[in-house]
């Protein structure tokens, strides 16, 4: 969709509750890892080596369900993958935290600083989504989920190209187009 505005065409502003861009993707917008979205995998898994953030081993998924959330290595989620796609996942990189401990090409402050989103999953199944209002290195970033949001895993969604749109907040960030998104919406009420 590349833009927030035009997420709107399919799904109507008063029932988003947030939205934030999801995932490395292409010049064309288009997923570079796996995507499934409705349960229909639109994008394979990529194991495939290759520069950028994306192939910073080891990147990771964050995939789930029916309320249930995870953030899982590639590695480790290519064992689970099931027969059938889950009904949600998008895959990106690097891993922030993998089982409380960060990344080990992190250094505790380094030089590349960018604006920065990620997810993470508490022991309680709460998903965070975080996104950077400042300038952050990965070490730093990464320390916030252990940290504050206590997610013993956490996954970078993207960098220059961070964007959240909290109705609520009464935030809606613009800038370049965007990839992926990731949107919560109201659940309808029954009956």
């Amino acid at each position: 969709m590349r833009s927030f505005d035009r997420l709107t065409e399919q799904t109507p502003s008063e029932s988003i509750l947030m939205a934030m861009n999801g995932g490395m993707f292409n010049e064309s917008g288009n997923p570079i890892g796996l995507y499934v979205e409705s349960g229909e995998q639109r994008v394979a898994l990529n194991t495939n080596e290759g520069p950028g953030n994306f192939h910073l081993m080891p990147n990771g998924v964050f995939w789930g369900g029916n309320g249930v959330a995870h953030v899982d290595t590639t590695e480790h989620f290519a064992t689970l993958e099931p027969a059938n796609p889950p009904p949600f996942a998008t895959q990106s990189g690097p891993m922030l935290l993998v089982d409380g401990k960060l990344h080990p090409h992190f250094a505790a402050d380094g030089e590349s600083k960018h604006f920065r989103n990620g997810v993470g999953v508490d022991k309680a199944g709460k998903v965070h989504f975080v996104i950077s209002d400042d300038l952050v290195s990965f070490g730093r970033f990464a320390r916030f989920f252990r940290d504050e949001a206590k997610t013993p895993d956490a996954l970078y969604l993207d960098g220059a190209v961070s964007a959240l749109w909290d109705p609520a907040g009464g935030r809606k960030d613009g800038g370049p187009p965007l990839g992926p998104l990731i949107v919560v919406t109201k659940q309808a009420k029954a009956g």
